[in-house]
């Protein structure tokens, strides 16, 4: 499930939602509320592409990723991971959530 949520009047951000309610993935804030919608329709059409996904390791040495268009613009993070086999499980969740995922505003 995708949350659409209004942050401070026009700007959007939204999060995928795997089915235990976890988040899987976040945008960044955009300036509209069909900025968003088309960030939406790009995680949707680029999640099941392997080759879409960024996975790098933070300064923590916690692993986490970017899903990127095929323009190379990232247009979703993850949350960080322990593991580098926890930021594995995180993209497959991406993958299999993520293509037929309704939206919700909330």
């Amino acid at each position: 499930m995708f949350e659409l949520k209004n942050k401070e009047g026009s700007s959007y951000h939204f999060t995928l939602k795997a089915k235990n309610g976890q988040v899987i993935l976040s945008s960044e804030v955009y300036n509209s509320k069909s900025a968003a919608e088309n960030g939406i329709a790009s995680v949707q059409k680029n999640s099941p592409e392997d080759g879409r996904y960024e996975r790098k390791t933070a300064k923590n040495g916690k692993f986490y990723f970017n899903l990127k268009a095929s323009n190379g613009q990232v247009i979703g993070s993850s949350q960080m991971y322990a593991s580098e086999s926890g930021m594995e499980n995180g993209i497959n969740s991406v993958k299999e959530n993520a293509s037929g995922a309704d939206t919700k505003e909330v």
